[in-house]
């Protein structure tokens, strides 16, 4: 009981130290924005009304220090905050007793925002406020959801934006989209085997608690972890010892009908170019070579090349070569001279050996 105790008490790993800064430079900035402007557009029939209420800071927390949360986005903060003071305020209208009415309120609130998509934890606080508030001054409580509360919220999600932008982070928070390489409806090449997003849904469901994070957040974690688990494994096979040695390559300054008479025969849709210190300088693909007739390989060569060093690890090419954003890796020293090809031939047949051999090692284990 004791060790449970101790595990409570240290909870999770703190926050990164340059994390907690910009956090708190993000709140200094922001909560000072929003107190100016809302102080500047105010009229002099607000001058009695607090412009910032306590529950804005708490907004803030969530939108500079963990902007990625579901419960700090836009929709969040400005819908949860005004929703939830209304919510105070009409349990205030209707409900005789202040703590009959904040008891509804809160509970009320939490109710709403879930069921909306909105849900913001200083809401509860501002349903409690404002039901609180009601009691005493009735009349102003309905105004007080929007001003200071709507002006106030919608100020900070401003703040944090411009905020985020200037710190190079993205608030709003979107989860990037896997998009296929070819434009077509199938799922990406690695995400075709694993889990699927309904393995995360029923993972999830059996959890049973909700979590701040996103269901997309969690499912593009879960690859990235598989990744760099398959890194990890694959660390140790470097692009010297699966690439193409003897590569076929077509010079830059020769003529159009030469490299595609070459590459035709020797079956090729594709090929290196290079100069004459056999430096890769772009790729030639026989479609644009056939166009290209009565001129040379350098003016309609491609020259966006994938390059890596012999030393390099081949984990480093399987998200370019799985992905079919690419289908091959030109392998170059220093200098840029041609040591090999790494085709996605190449790295399949050397995924498919290293899972025959980790499958026949786990069988002997057994």
């Amino acid at each position: 009981m004791i060790r449970d105790f101790a595990s409570i008490l240290r909870g999770r790993a703190p926050i990164r130290p340059a994390d907690a800064a910009r956090a708190s430079l993000g709140a200094l900035l922001g909560i000072g924005v929003v107190g100016l402007t809302a102080h500047a557009v105010a009229t002099r029939d607000m001058s009695a009304i607090p412009l910032l209420v306590p529950p804005i800071g708490a907004s803030a927390v969530l939108v500079f220090a963990i902007p990625a949360s579901p419960l700090a986005q836009p929709r969040s903060v400005i819908g949860g905050n005004v929703i939830s003071a209304l919510v105070g305020a009409a349990c205030a209208f209707t409900i005789p007793y202040p703590i009959a009415a904040a008891a509804v309120a809160v509970a009320a609130a939490i109710l709403i925002m879930a069921l909306l998509g909105c849900l913001h934890p200083p809401g509860g606080a501002l349903a409690l406020g404002a039901a609180l508030a009601g009691a005493a001054a009735p009349s102003a409580s309905f105004g007080f959801a929007f001003i200071p509360v709507g002006l106030c919220s919608v100020l900070l999600v401003a703040a944090a934006s411009l905020y985020a932008r200037a710190a190079g982070r993205s608030y709003p928070h979107r989860t990037a989209a896997t998009v296929n390489p070819h434009a077509t409806h199938d799922t990406p090449p690695g995400q075709r085997v694993g889990f699927t997003p309904a393995d995360v849904d029923a993972a999830l469901a059996h959890y049973g608690e909700l979590l701040d994070v996103s269901r997309e957040d969690l499912d593009a974690l879960f690859r990235e972890v598989e990744l760099q688990a398959h890194r990890r494994i694959h660390a140790q096979i470097l692009c010297a010892d699966i690439m193409s040695r003897d590569v076929i390559t077509v010079d830059a300054h020769q003529t159009a009908e030469s490299a595609l008479a070459f590459m035709q025969k020797h079956d090729l849709r594709t090929a290196p170019v290079i100069d004459a210190e056999r430096r890769v300088v772009g790729m030639a693909r026989r479609a644009e070579l056939q166009a290209a007739r009565g001129r040379l390989v350098e003016t309609v060569l491609d020259p966006f090349v994938h390059r890596v060093r012999p030393s390099t690890p081949i984990q480093s090419l399987l998200p370019l070569l799985s992905s079919g954003a690419a289908h091959e890796a030109m392998v170059v020293d220093e200098d840029r001279v041609l040591q090999g090809v790494i085709t996605q031939t190449d790295l399949l047949a050397v995924l498919y050996r290293a899972h025959i051999v980790e499958a026949v090692t786990a069988q002997r284990a057994a």
